[in-house]
């Protein structure tokens, strides 16, 4: 009985802990703001390119001004505040950690025998899809749609991605697009899908035609 009521209670510590944790992306960020929110938003400047010091959860004036060199390259009001416009810029335009490594793994299972461009390339097409109105919203739904990369539907996704995966998924978030904003891609000399020749082709690399 003592062992499950103490199990139970580091259960409860557990669920207390990681609620308190949990990133609140509506919350407005500013100067001296403080709190777990503030390492989601320096990790997506980070792999932008916008912050270059150590992630911790403290707004400086470093924070401030990745944000605002952001929000005036993106054509938002340059306040260096984070609300929920400049949120929404960067949820379409970046990803947090988790998402990082969800896109190295599409990476990897769609296209780990492609040279790094072609890596890059399997990248940008997710990168593309989170930034149209034709795609869900958040990279995790770009992935998972049924039917959306084959690597998922047949459990390759699952497979362990490698550092060169990373580097383009990192290179793809930071706009690297060798693709011509293409949204989707094939193999033509596997694929038997009618569907996929209807569509207008932007580039082919490697063994992948991608297309509008």
């Amino acid at each position: 009985m003592y062992r499950f009521l103490a199990l139970f209670a580091l259960l409860i510590l557990v669920t207390a802990t990681a609620t308190n944790h949990r990133v609140d992306a509506s919350t407005v960020l500013k100067i001296g703001s403080e709190g777990q929110a503030i390492p989601d938003l320096q990790f997506r400047l980070q792999t932008m390119g916008y912050y270059h010091l150590p992630i911790d959860t403290s707004f400086g004036k470093g924070t401030r001004s990745a944000v605002q060199r952001f929000q005036i390259n993106n054509g938002l009001q340059g306040d260096g505040i984070v609300g929920p416009k400049t949120w929404a810029k960067l949820k379409k335009l970046s990803v947090n950690k988790k998402e990082l490594s969800m896109l190295a793994r599409v990476i990897y299972a769609e296209a780990r025998g492609e040279d790094y461009k072609g890596q890059v390339a399997v990248g940008a097409v997710v990168m593309n899809r989170l930034q149209s109105s034709k795609f869900p919203k958040t990279v995790k739904e770009v992935i998972m749609e049924p039917n959306a990369f084959s690597a998922v539907k047949d459990g390759q996704y699952w497979l362990i991605p490698n550092q060169t995966a990373f580097k383009a998924a990192k290179a793809a978030v930071k706009g690297m697009d060798p693709t011509g904003n293409a949204l989707f891609y094939f193999n033509p000399d596997i694929s038997k899908s009618v569907w996929f020749k209807t569509r207008t082709a932007t580039k082919k690399i490697g063994n992948h035609l991608f297309t509008l």
